[in-house]
């Protein structure tokens, strides 16, 4: 039986996948907080690493070390910076890019990062089952989009740099973790995946209608998940 590692970022996104679990039990390992229990069948260890690269890197390796984990899913919301995408809409990350990684100085690509390159793939399979699960929801009023997420240090607030992610990355959708996963997962050799859903549009005021649509895009990729697991 696969055991999966899921990620959240922030409280409601954790929430929402607790909320579909069973037979729960915590466990906490350097002031985090691991629930393991089942959805559906599946063994799930699930924690909330916090906001930010550093947060997700150390919470994701923390987590493969104490767990014996197959498969992390980190999944959440994110900004978008593809305009056809809308709130609401899923980006499944086969592309993982850190925007604000510059080593330019030293003759490499904005992005390149030491023993990992300038991006990092989601598991062909997970995408694979990702989507197909979410192609046969039924009465879908949202869009799904296998992309480019782009993850760094800060909130994206400006359009301007909104506009320069998406031209420089091709990205779809900007976050704050999803990238940092992937490295630790990839240096690992554990298979994963990154799932967005957008809860924003960089527009100046965007930090407000984030906090309006969190839930919105919690509930949906915990109700995706309880579909695919």
């Amino acid at each position: 039986m696969i055991k999966y590692g899921i990620i959240a970022a922030m409280k409601e996104e954790m929430q929402e996948i607790a909320n579909i679990m069973t037979e729960k039990e915590n466990k906490r390992i350097y002031e985090l907080n691991f629930i393991k229990g089942k959805i559906n069948d599946s063994v799930v260890i699930l924690v909330e690493a916090g906001i930010g690269k550093v947060n997700a890197a150390r919470t994701t390796q923390v987590l493969i070390d104490n767990f014996n984990i197959d498969s992390i899913i980190n999944i959440g919301s994110a900004a978008t910076a593809n305009d056809e995408l809308n709130i609401g809409d899923i980006v499944i990350g086969e592309t993982l890019v850190q925007h604000d990684f510059d080593i330019t100085a030293f003759g490499h690509n904005k992005g390149y990062i030491s023993n990992v390159g300038e991006s990092i793939k989601s598991d062909r399979k997970l995408i694979e089952k990702f989507k197909l699960v979410i192609n046969n929801i039924e009465n879908r009023d949202y869009k799904i989009k296998v992309g480019t997420i782009a993850s760094g240090d800060i909130f994206c607030t400006e359009i301007a740099m909104k506009k320069k992610i998406n031209l420089k990355f091709n990205a779809d959708a900007i976050e704050m973790e999803g990238a940092a996963i992937a490295q630790v997962c990839y240096l690992d050799k554990i298979p994963f995946i990154i799932i967005r859903s957008i809860s924003d549009n960089p527009d100046g005021r965007n930090n407000i209608t984030f906090q309006d649509y969190l839930q919105l895009a919690s509930k949906r990729c915990s109700e995706i998940l309880k579909k695919v697991i």
